[in-house]
């Protein structure tokens, strides 16, 4: 019995030596056919403009988030007008993207301030003879213009006409972004100095930032926002399970955002750049909620849950101008940094009387400069002074046009709804459908 279990034995290890030598020359056969396929021509175009495809419908799905974030965070008789808006929004920067904005943005700029006034871009298939399609390249730059007008919808929420505010979105998205974005990604001016903004802190964020606190301001705050003696009124919004939502949807389309913008995916190194930036994004906004739980606890006694979903995208705004160089400590730095911004600006607004509904001033314009500003932290090719100059100059560009077209938007068709109509709320007023009619007829016979 005892030789029979040796001889059993024995011949297990060697089958089973035998199949692990089989094994391991198929694997080795696998690997280099692998190997091969990586090296044919078409697949690093493949793999690239995959990336720019599903990064685009990821940054995409964000207008879901804003449009769910606005939602919760407006009072019911306005859910319905923050849905129009945002979903008109998106429509209309697909459209002057197309119309205007692309060109204008990246075609022809050399080093200069702009673009080409020609009309439609349109993808060309026959200069698909680079590294990705040239459609997939236009939908992903196209989504990123659509983020912008999303910003300025929140902060202005509740107390702007439908229509004006409509064409303010088609000067924003189809000149005033197009135009900027040109100097850092076009290859413009900006980027001749060797300014840095990887996926968009200040091209994006703060551009729609400061064509919000441009509207904030002209437009004026939501009539019983603050007191006579200045003090703010909390006005609670519709729903937070909404908002929480809405959150969550832009935190995963973040990952499109600031992935996608290694612009390829063609070679092991930039698929191990991209898993890279996917981490340092994460806990960039893990940071920022963290960070605002504790110090809210802190000075208020109580954890304000919209200060902590507004931290979540505080610290993603923050690590977006550099997601693939930091440390993940670093990039833990630079989104709780982010998430402190939402805790002490938010009141600061309050007190200087700028009615902000979501909070979008703080964490898109605010934490996008401070995230600007830590490029130079862990990129050593940026400088300081640079990042500066370009901070400035998008602000001061972007403030001055918007705040020029909110005031001639407001002599020409006037930007807010009368105090009888903000009272009764915009969804019935100008857009015919309440979002929540069954207790807007409760609330009237109450």
């Amino acid at each position: 019995m005892k030789k029979l279990t040796t001889l059993l034995t024995g011949a297990s290890a060697a089958g089973l030596g035998l199949a692990l030598t089989t094994h391991g020359a198929f694997a080795q056969d696998v690997a280099a056919e692998a190997a091969e396929a990586a090296a044919a021509p078409g697949v690093p175009f493949i793999f690239n403009t995959t990336l720019f495809l599903m990064a685009g419908f990821l940054v995409m799905f964000m207008a879901a988030g804003f449009a769910m974030l606005e939602a919760g965070l407006v009072r019911g008789k306005n859910v319905s007008m923050q849905c129009l808006k945002n979903i008109g929004l998106y429509s209309t920067a697909g459209i002057m993207f197309w119309l205007l904005g692309y060109n204008l943005m990246y075609d022809g700029v050399d080093g200069g301030y702009l673009g080409s006034f020609s009309w439609f871009s349109v993808p060309d298939p026959a200069s698909d003879t680079g590294d990705y399609a040239a459609a997939s390249d236009w939908y992903f730059q196209m989504v990123f213009c659509a983020a912008t007008a999303s910003i300025v919808s929140g902060t202005v929420a509740e107390r702007v006409k439908l229509w004006p505010f409509m064409i303010f979105v088609v000067f924003l998205t189809g000149v005033f972004y197009p135009i900027t974005g040109s100097w850092g990604w076009g290859g413009g001016w900006l980027s001749e100095m060797g300014f840095s903004d990887f996926a968009g802190s200040t091209i994006v964020h703060s551009v729609g930032g400061w064509a919000a606190l441009a509207g904030a301001i002209v437009i004026g705050p939501r009539l019983g926002k603050f007191g006579p003696n200045g003090e703010a009124h909390a006005l609670p919004g519709s729903s937070i399970p909404l908002a929480t939502l809405g959150t969550f949807i832009l935190w995963l389309g973040w990952f499109g955002f600031n992935g996608g913008s290694q612009l390829a995916l063609g070679s092991p190194e930039d698929a191990s750049s991209v898993a890279r930036i996917f981490v340092n994004t994460n806990t960039a906004a893990a940071a920022g909620v963290v960070v605002v739980m504790i110090l809210t606890q802190i000075f208020y006694r109580k954890v304000d849950v919209t200060m902590a979903l507004n931290g979540a995208l505080a610290g993603l705004v923050s690590i977006t101008a550099e997601p693939l160089a930091p440390s993940l400590l670093l990039a833990a730095i630079i989104g709780g940094i982010g998430g402190a911004i939402v805790v002490v600006v938010v009141p600061l607004l309050d007190k200087i009387r700028i009615d902000d509904v979501v909070g979008a001033i703080p964490v898109h314009l605010v934490a996008g400069i401070w995230g600007t500003l830590a490029v130079v932290l862990s990129n050593g090719d940026a400088s300081l002074g640079t990042q500066v100059i370009g901070i400035v100059a998008y602000g001061a560009f972007t403030f001055v046009a918007s705040l020029i077209l909110w005031f001639i938007l407001k002599a020409i068709m006037g930007l807010r709804p009368t105090p009888e109509d903000e009272e009764l709320g915009l969804d019935r007023t100008e857009v015919g459908v309440e979002a929540y009619p069954e207790f807007g007829i409760g609330s009237q016979r109450m």
